[in-house]
């Protein structure tokens, strides 16, 4: 590279631009310097640093405050380049890591475990997760991605004196390591397509999205092209946990800490989404008669069998992560909507993530102060007679489970009514029965976990030899105003959608 083209690329390396990813790092250093030189006395300031300081750098967005909703263009030489969806996604990533950390102070406090970490390493892996969803470069893609992995690695295995944790942190890496390997084995099939100098349309810049996608689009029937956006597309869906890349969701689910198991159901998820949302609209447009008959078997199974295998489950960890593989398979309706060329889709996919944060949290709200020191074991049985021992509690789990069933006037039933209406736009008549199949499945499960809640069952024969659960204690004044503001919103976002995101 001359000088003149050094220049050029340094010219757009715009720090400002990535001003809120910086806050993240500010504020994860900071958590670190408390931990270092703060007194034992003193080091219950560390989450409350944690907690506000996201808490701050999220009014600033919510606000709008140095965020542009248009494209800046590429920024740090074609690395990253932020996007109409930018702004929200950036707000939904600080939100969920906020409410990660505010669930691990409660966690945490029925735990011998080192604490500072758990906010460090939850805001670092938000932090990632931001650059993550901009990219429009595959090595800005990989080295963001595999930050975000390493990360859970640590955050899935964190109780370390558990064996179900350490378990779900050696599968999680041993898949995790696998889901690596074929998505850089797909990269590399791409970059060697698209630099092969035998070809007319070849570019020295092929792991740009832009780049790659002009020679895409100019050789769309390139075999390794065709190879390597589906190894590509195959990493990325074991991110979201899609069929057949769902294997590790149950147990990776039931063993990690129930803030991590937030983290991953929302945050992991919603990030994955939106690589893929960027892939499809972005390098691999042109491959649609690919990417969707492909994308949409995989959405089909995805959904009946996250549905279907969640029946009969009675560990709540385990149900909530195999209903997460169903909602997985509704997210991939709306990609592959957006794929066809449907202007719906990828606003539908934004609000129904922003309704599954709310509800999802919701639920682990209710499950993390219901849970014992041994958190990965509760079953559904332990909410037994929860409307009458705390009543406020058995009602945010009824509006939480009820938005991610689909219940109207919830945010979960307009999240998925827009996807719906996208897909049919999209002529896609046989996802759309598919996803109302599972629409209809999932109520069973959802409404099976109420029921223990709210109804009182008769005594059986053998109930007396049956374990008796301890009593949950008083909500705090703070969880109880977290988890009413989680379920008002909730409400408020099924009731009332004008204005939200420009609409």
């Amino acid at each position: 590279m001359n000088y003149n083209g050094f220049q050029e690329l340094a010219a757009t390396n715009q720090w400002s631009a990535i001003w809120p990813e910086l806050s993240m790092a500010g504020i994860g250093l900071l958590v670190l310097c408390l931990d270092l030189f703060l007194p034992s006395s003193r080091k219950r300031l560390i989450p409350l640093v944690a907690i506000f300081g996201q808490l701050a750098l999220l009014a600033v967005l919510v606000m709008g405050c140095g965020c542009a909703t248009e494209s800046t263009g590429p920024l740090f030489g074609g690395m990253i380049e932020s996007g109409p969806y930018t702004p929200y996604m950036r707000a939904f990533f600080v939100l969920s890591s906020t409410l990660v950390c505010y669930l691990g102070v409660s966690y945490l406090s029925r735990q011998n475990l080192p604490r500072s970490e758990f906010y460090l390493l939850t805001i670092f892996v938000s932090g990632a997760m931001m650059l993550l969803v901009q990219s429009s470069n595959f090595v800005m893609l990989f080295v963001s991605l595999e930050t975000v992995t390493i990360g859970f690695y640590v955050l899935v295995s964190y109780c370390r004196y558990s064996p179900f944790s350490l378990e779900a942190g050696l599968k999680y890496l041993i898949l995790g390591a696998l889901s690596s390997a074929i998505l850089l084995f797909g990269i590399v099939l791409l970059y060697g397509a698209a630099s092969n100098p035998a070809l007319a349309q070849s570019t020295t810049d092929s792991m740009n999205f832009a780049a790659l996608g002009k020679f895409i689009a100019a050789t769309p029937e390139e075999p390794l092209v065709l190879v390597g956006a589906v190894l590509v597309l195959c990493g990325i869906c074991f991110k979201i946990g899609a069929v057949p890349f769902q294997i590790w969701v149950p147990d990776v689910y039931q063993g990690a800490p129930t803030p991590v198991t937030a983290f991953l159901a929302v945050s992991s998820k919603a990030a994955g989404f939106l690589v893929l949302m960027n892939l499809v609209a972005g390098p691999f447009a042109a491959l649609s008669k690919l990417t969707v008959p492909l994308l949409s078997a995989i959405a089909i199974i995805t959904i009946l069998f996250g549905n279907i295998t969640a029946l009969g489950q009675r560990n709540v960890k385990r149900v909530i992560g195999l209903s997460g593989i169903a909602h997985a398979g509704y997210l991939l309706v709306g990609v592959v909507a957006m794929a066809v060329g449907v202007a719906l889709a990828p606003w539908a996919i934004i609000f129904y993530l922003f309704a599954y944060l709310f509800a999802s949290f919701a639920v682990f709200g209710v499950m993390v102060h219901l849970a014992g020191v041994e958190d990965e074991i509760q079953e559904i049985d332990h909410y037994q007679k929860l409307a009458e021992r705390q009543p406020f509690l058995a009602g945010v789990l009824a509006i939480g489970l009820g938005s991610l069933a689909g219940i109207p006037p919830l945010a979960g039933f307009i999240g998925k009514l827009l996807l719906f209406i996208a897909a049919f736009q999209a002529e896609l008549y046989t996802l759309l029965g598919a996803a109302i199949i599972g629409v209809v499945i999932s109520v069973y499960y959802y409404f099976g976990w109420m029921r223990e809640a709210f109804f009182i069952k008769p005594a059986l024969p053998g109930d007396e030899a049956r374990p008796s659960y301890p009593m949950p204690g008083a909500v705090g004044i703070i969880h109880k105003l977290t988890l009413g503001l989680l379920v008002v919103i909730t409400v408020l976002m099924g009731l009332f959608q004008r204005g939200i995101f420009g609409g």
